[in-house]
């Protein structure tokens, strides 16, 4: 069942203790203030130079432990976020990615590792988010064997199961009006400026009480294998994503 009207997920990409405070502080007032129960996808242990970006912030982890036990769902995002590996994702979104084209005994340690460094910080993630929708058939084989149940992808527009893993799709980059379905719209607040914080602030003025949260979709909207049609729905919007990534890049040459 396809949830009407709309219900939006929040979630926050690449944070690490070495993206810029300013941008990253700019939304914590607004979780705050609306009472938002965001995804946190945090790089375990980050070695990508664009995400380093200021100097470690000592009260990184006790922030993203304070925003846990207020609400928020931890998400391990990637391991090193290194994306230097060509091969094939499920999506096909991006060329390069961190995990697919890896082989599975490496993807494996790297999730482990992944979820235990948060652990190790006093943290409880509970879903997996790939850099740059990177992911391949071994990455779930290693989810799974690893006790992993949950995934943020996809272009569904309802939580699904799809090789023995549950994916809770998202498909917004910005604060979008739509009618019916769970959509996640996903920031990165290193990149992010404050047109930005201001529109997702405008949006919550208007249509905060149709957020929702990680636990309530897990309770409200089992996911389900997806039926024919929402399977060709998903087919074409990831369609229109992959044609438009083909665009910005031709654009950029």
């Amino acid at each position: 069942m396809i949830p009407k009207p709309a219900q939006y997920l929040l979630r926050f990409d690449d944070l690490c203790p070495t993206i810029p405070l300013k941008g990253w502080e700019r939304f914590c007032p607004i979780i705050e203030e609306f009472g938002v129960r965001p995804i946190l996808a945090v790089v375990p242990e980050n070695h990508d130079p664009g995400l380093d970006r200021a100097p470690a912030d000592p009260e990184f982890w006790e922030k993203m432990r304070k925003l846990e036990a207020s609400g928020a769902t931890i998400a391990v995002h990637g391991y090193r976020h290194l994306c230097d590996s060509k091969g094939r994702s499920l999506l096909r979104i991006h060329r390069w990615s961190e995990f697919a084209g890896v082989k599975y005994e490496t993807q494996r340690e790297w999730i482990r590792a992944g979820f235990r460094l948060l652990r190790e910080k006093g943290l409880h993630p509970r879903l997996w988010v790939g850099p740059r929708h990177g992911f391949d058939r071994n990455t779930i084989r290693a989810l799974t064997t690893l006790g992993v149940h949950y995934i943020s992808d996809g272009f569904a527009r309802v939580p699904f199961r799809r090789y023995g893993i549950t994916w809770i799709p998202q498909q917004l980059w910005g604060p979008v009006v739509k009618k019916r379905g769970l959509w996640t719209i996903c920031i990165h607040p290193c990149a992010a400026g404050v047109s930005e914080s201001e529109r997702l602030r405008g949006f919550l003025e208007h249509y905060a009480d149709q957020f929702t949260s990680f636990d309530r979709v897990m309770k409200e909207l089992p996911a389900k294998p997806l039926g024919i049609r929402e399977r060709i729905y998903a087919r074409i919007v990831l369609g229109r994503v992959q044609r438009r990534n083909r665009r910005r890049k031709t654009f950029a040459q």
